[in-house]
């Protein structure tokens, strides 16, 4: 999902490090658009097994194997009964719906003045908000990939990526609807545990 005019990145000119951060941005981003067709079924699970260590080995293990034995079709009807269903889904991936302390009206105008400082654009053709899961999560990626200041990164993370992401992966592993979502979910949440600690180390 790009609800956002984004420049491509360079990535030659990337950190590996901060590469693979914006890569699983962009994973996480594409996962919680829609359900995974057949052909990234086969990257993800063809993808290094070397990789398969820290904290995000055993998850990222667990992913790979639930999309190689994973269906499309079924993905698809398991991503519509968790965040699209008949009326109301039974998990929203709009984060301004977890954001405590503040409405949700208020969140999401604060969203779109902090995008406009970046100096990113909604795309006229995006039919979702700002606040849809994938499109937080590819506004990081941006931040990541093209080197911005590492206070911008941790500031729209602190807003609106760590409590609206975190809370949504939190949905979705207690959901008894969830079988390969709950696999992405436990995933996206270790990943953002990474950046949350690597936030705190370089704050101190």
């Amino acid at each position: 999902m790009e609800n956002v005019d984004l420049p491509v990145p360079e990535d030659d000119d990337l950190e590996a490090e901060e590469a693979a951060r914006a890569n699983l941005y962009a994973l996480i981003g594409r996962l919680f658009y829609d359900a995974p067709d057949k052909l990234l079924l086969a990257t993800i699970s063809r993808s290094n097994p070397d990789g398969d260590e820290g904290a995000l080995g055993a998850p990222w293990r667990e992913l790979r194997e639930a999309c190689r034995t994973a269906f499309p079709v079924v993905l698809k009807q398991e991503f519509d009964n968790l965040f699209v269903g008949v009326g109301k889904s039974e998990i929203t991936p709009y984060t301004c719906h977890y954001v405590k302390g503040t409405a949700p009206a208020h969140h999401l105008v604060r969203l779109r003045e902090l995008i406009a400082d970046l100096k990113l654009g909604r795309r006229d053709a995006a039919s979702e908000p700002e606040d849809h899961v994938s499109g937080i999560c590819d506004v990081m990626r941006h931040l990541v990939s093209s080197g911005r200041p590492f206070d911008q990164q941790e500031l729209f993370f602190r807003e609106f990526v760590c409590p609206g992401v975190e809370a949504i992966c939190d949905a979705i592993q207690r959901s008894p609807n969830a079988v390969f979502y709950k696999c992405v979910a436990q995933f996206s949440a270790a990943f953002l545990a990474l950046e949350k600690a690597g936030f705190e180390l370089k704050d101190n």
